[in-house]
């Protein structure tokens, strides 16, 4: 029951995603052209993906399982750090250039678009980098002061 109803809530956001006009990169990047001929639809699409997960994550807060009976599996960090400072930049900069986040980018690879198949193999190739230097970080000793 939880692989269909995973399956067809991304079948859903996928297609939202094609019907506001997500994955197209230059939709993204005319949100991001501030100086120029700048389009705010993507404000609305991100404002109302915004007032959803304020609804659902304060539900699911007040809940020890989800609605299938799975664990609530709830972010428990509340630090702002120098990796999630350094991830948010670096996410931030990947989508400008591509004009894609990772949503859009599976949906555009999944229609047939070839900038949406490059996306998607550079952002593999990026996880797989990440969790090569995370093992190698794990396995230096500590430094002593």
């Amino acid at each position: 029951m939880q692989t269909l109803v995973a399956f067809i809530v991304g079948l859903v956001f996928g297609l939202g995603l094609l019907l506001s006009g997500m994955t197209d990169p230059g939709k993204v990047q005319g949100f991001l052209d501030l100086a120029g001929a700048w389009d705010p639809s993507l404000a609305f699409v991100m404002g109302g993906g915004i007032a959803v997960g304020l609804f659902a994550f304060a539900l699911a807060k007040r809940r020890t399982r989800s609605f299938l009976d799975g664990a609530m599996q709830l972010p428990k960090a509340t630090q702002i750090d120098r990796r999630l400072v350094l991830g948010s930049l670096t996410f931030g900069i990947g989508w400008g250039l591509a004009g894609f986040c990772p949503g859009p980018g599976l949906v555009s690879m999944a229609s047939g678009e070839l900038k949406g198949l490059v996306f998607v193999v550079a952002m593999v190739a990026g996880m797989l980098v990440y969790e090569w230097i995370e093992r190698l970080r794990a396995q230096k000793p500590p430094r002593h002061a």
